[in-house]
């Protein structure tokens, strides 16, 4: 079941939710979740590895990061393919998981995000990649919203997260044992 407004900013309230969303969020979000803004981006380089038991994930270059009071922009030629990190964060308890949508405007513009989801248990800022799929230079100020939150109720049990992720981090230093 999706949780709605009213309960979802109980929660934010009483148990920390979802950390720094914006004053239209927290009195007037719309739909049924939070839109939650572009706060960092990151172009990748190098090499990865996805083992079995193994992985590396790519180097990160931060290109941008959202600064309160600041407007800056980055500037997504087609075929551009970033990693983009939230100004929002999560601490889900272990009932709720959290999962995305790309706002209408986002996929208008030719913008093609690829997420996941916010395990139960999961602490922190989320990452998503980027791309433009679409003929024309996009240009998305940072602390824009672009994502859509939906939360849902998980029922019959579950786990907390307990992966390498945990705290919003973007890639790996080294190849590691996957948990």
């Amino acid at each position: 079941m999706i949780l709605g407004p009213r309960k979802l900013l109980a929660l934010v309230k009483t148990k920390r939710l979802v950390e720094g969303l914006s004053e239209r969020e927290l009195t007037e979000p719309e739909g049924a979740g939070f839109d939650l803004r572009l706060g960092e981006v990151y172009r990748i380089k190098g090499d990865a590895f996805l083992g079995v038991t193994d992985r590396k994930t790519p180097e990160v270059e931060l290109i941008a990061k959202y600064v309160e009071g600041k407007t800056q922009s980055v500037r997504i030629k087609p075929g551009d393919f970033y990693l983009v990190k939230t100004i929002e964060s999560f601490n889900t308890p272990k009932n709720i998981t959290v999962n995305f949508k790309p706002r209408t405007t986002t996929f208008r513009s030719g913008l093609f995000l690829r997420t996941g989801n916010v395990a139960p248990g999961y602490k922190g800022p989320v990452t998503f990649s980027v791309s433009n799929q679409g003929p024309v230079t996009v240009e998305i100020e940072l602390g824009a919203r672009f994502v859509h939150a939906q939360f849902e109720e998980v029922r019959g049990g579950g786990t907390l997260y307990r992966g390498q992720w945990q705290g919003g981090r973007v890639t790996t230093k080294k190849r590691e044992r996957q948990v």
